[in-house]
């Protein structure tokens, strides 16, 4: 097989999806589309299930549920935002529990057996989130600062007065303008990278067993051949571990600028 006859219109099948109903609408229903709303319904159906019945000894679902939402809670809400000066950071568990695992589900999709791509190689989806961060962190930093927040998120205190024509823009921009883009940068250029290096290790796998086949009289190919194999399954089993650690960074990364936003002495 060659990478022709696997991708007939160009490697860029690999990120441009069609869709499943030929039409040229942004609303066409694609694949990258099933994965989210697949996605959106596991992490609705292990929250609900869970908090249904609260059994004293939980298991199951419940027990995955709880676990899932006091880590999130004990080592992102609590410790980032803190309890002061609004002493509301579990307030935020719930939001980040739900944003954790729903980025963490779209980004699994890149070790599901035929299909290896996560949701989330998509930039749409990346940015809808950082945006998503964005609008929450300016409005909780105007519902607890004041019509001023931004003044006061951009001029520093104990910087002198007369650098804050320089400081003023450097603070605004990288703030304001380069978080949402660094957010959706991160998580998009991490699981695109994956993506793609699984990819090619599965078209040297596929090619060099298909040489070995075809020459058995070539001793060393039948032992080179199963090498990409190999790091094929090692680079699947580590996209998990990215597929956990992307997730975990965006979430930190959102409370950190909530809590920020919450707290004048930032």
């Amino acid at each position: 097989m060659t990478i022709a006859a696997l991708f007939p219109h160009g490697i860029s099948e690999l990120f441009q999806w069609k869709g499943l109903i030929a039409n040229d609408t942004i609303f066409e229903i694609n694949k990258t589309v099933i994965m989210a709303m697949v996605s959106t319904v596991i992490c609705m159906y292990i929250f609900f299930v869970g908090s249904r019945k609260k059994a004293l000894v939980p298991t199951g679902i419940q027990n995955f549920a709880e676990f899932g939402y006091e880590t999130i809670e004990q080592q992102i809400a609590v410790p980032v935002i803190g309890d002061h000066p609004h002493g509301y950071g579990k307030s935020w568990a719930p939001f980040l529990t739900g944003t954790f695992f729903f980025i963490f589900f779209m980004n699994i999709w890149s070790t599901a057996p035929f299909i290896q791509f996560p949701a989330t190689a998509r930039i749409a989806i990346p940015m809808l989130l950082s945006l998503i961060t964005w609008v929450i962190f300016i409005a909780v930093g105007f519902k607890h600062q004041g019509p001023l927040y931004i003044f006061k998120a951009c001029l520093p205190p104990g910087v002198p007065k007369p650098l804050y024509v320089l400081v003023f823009p450097i603070e605004l921009v990288s703030k304001f303008l380069v978080r949402p883009f660094s957010l959706t940068v991160r998580l998009f250029a991490n699981m695109v990278a994956g993506h793609v290096l699984i990819a090619v290790f599965a078209l040297m796998s596929d090619q060099l067993l298909t040489s070995a086949n075809n020459a058995k009289h070539v001793w060393y190919q039948s032992i080179i051949a199963p090498l990409p194999f190999l790091m094929l399954i090692f680079m699947t089993v580590f996209e998990l571990l990215v597929a956990v650690l992307q997730a975990y960074i965006f979430t930190t990364l959102t409370a950190v600028f909530i809590g920020e936003s919450a707290s004048e002495e930032h």
